[in-house]
């Protein structure tokens, strides 16, 4: 998590960019971006990718030093980096091949909460993957949901706003993978922090 806080201000920092500036183009609040750069809140994918966006970085830059970036990279189970807090209460995140350059698509592990209801709709420009690797979890769109079982997957258009839930007593394991749209128009995201 320490990665995304630090990335981001250095990035913002290296362009020059004001809080003001980065959040508005973002479409996030000032406060909120303050929030993210001191540690005191994890940004979604939703939102990451937006940063990303407003930065003119591919979504892995927030995650990974430019000189760490390589062509072929092997991520074992257990040298996932979290990227958000253990205990966080909504969705939390693994990082998967951060490393990888050049790529179009950023893969993560998804571990859904029980308890979608205080969790915001997210959306962003491009598409995403979600392969349920164990556990039963359910995809919500404001229309309809769509209930996945161990090996199912689906792929969507990430512009449509979404959130998951886990329905198995554990938490499931989804693999999550987010290609960005990065030539998409900045757009503001009304329901995003």
């Amino acid at each position: 998590m320490s990665t995304v806080i630090n990335r981001v201000r250095q990035l913002r920092k290296e362009r020059l960019m004001t809080l003001e500036v980065l959040a508005e183009r973002a479409g996030v609040t000032k406060s909120y971006l303050s929030k993210v750069e001191r540690g005191q809140s994890t940004p979604s994918i939703a939102v990451a990718a937006a940063l990303a966006r407003a930065l003119d970085v591919h979504l892995d830059s927030l995650f990974t030093e430019a000189e760490q970036l390589t062509d072929v990279t092997v991520t074992r189970a257990g040298e996932r980096s979290p990227l958000t807090p253990g205990q966080e209460p909504g969705s939390r995140y693994e990082g998967i091949a951060l490393q990888a350059s050049t790529k179009r698509m950023t893969p993560f592990m998804l571990y859904p909460p029980h308890d979608a209801d205080g969790v915001p709709f997210r959306d962003h420009p491009g598409e995403e993957f979600l392969f349920v690797h164990t556990g039963r979890a359910e995809l919500l769109f404001p229309s309809r949901s769509v209930e996945l079982g161990p090996g199912d997957s689906v792929y969507f258009k990430a512009t449509v706003p979404h959130k998951a839930r886990s329905l198995s007593p554990e938490r499931a394991a989804l693999l999550l993978m987010v290609c960005d749209d990065h030539d998409a128009p900045d757009t503001a995201h009304p329901h995003l922090p």
